[in-house]
């Protein structure tokens, strides 16, 4: 019997929650640097898969995706130990900055580390991004949705519509849904 990684696991994500600014989208590449690339705890196909049930569920993203890695990789006990490795850096840096620092923002230095941080923020979503683009399946329904979310996207975001990203993925998932129906309907015809 395979021994659980317990405490690797809870370091793993202590070490990801410390160091990464920007919240759920900008830890997505660096947990599957550290879970599929360093550790091999998971393939890239469960890491995507993990990704997409992290962002349809409700919660932070951040946090989903830490629960579902450690519950696949070490089971129930994973699971809360990943996500108290998440939260715990956060919430310790946050006691102390609200406890000692008042105005925390106001210090310039501070707010010059943060406008660094932003774009390297925007770098790791965007790295991220990129590397679930070249891990979808290259069929023609998956690119015509990638294409329909991406236009919409661009058109919430230069105010040229009003469109909530749930209605987004449930439109996707009723079309995925419809597809894998009537490929299963295609395969079975096919046997007869």
């Amino acid at each position: 019997m395979k021994k659980k990684p317990f405490l690797a696991l809870f370091l793993s994500f202590l070490k990801i929650g410390a160091f990464t600014f920007g919240g759920g989208y900008a830890m997505i590449s660096i947990i599957e640097n550290e879970m599929v690339e360093r550790k091999k705890w998971l393939s890239h196909d469960e890491m995507m898969d993990i990704t997409v049930v992290a962002e349809s569920t409700p919660g932070p993203l951040a946090i989903n995706t830490a629960t579902f890695v450690g519950y696949k990789t070490a089971g129930v006990l994973g699971a809360l130990l990943a996500t108290a490795g998440t939260v715990l850096p956060s919430l310790v840096i946050i006691f102390i900055i609200a406890t000692f620092l008042e105005n925390f923002l106001a210090i310039r230095w501070v707010a010059s580390a943060f406008e660094g941080i932003r774009a390297a923020v925007a770098f790791l979503i965007l790295a991220a991004g990129i590397k679930m683009v070249k891990k979808m399946k290259k069929d023609p329904l998956s690119w015509v949705l990638f294409a329909m979310g991406l236009i919409v996207i661009f058109l919430v975001n230069f105010g040229l519509i009003t469109f909530s990203s749930i209605y987004l993925i449930l439109i996707s998932a009723v079309v995925g849904l419809v597809a894998f129906g009537i490929g299963k309907m295609k395969k079975g015809g096919k046997k007869q």
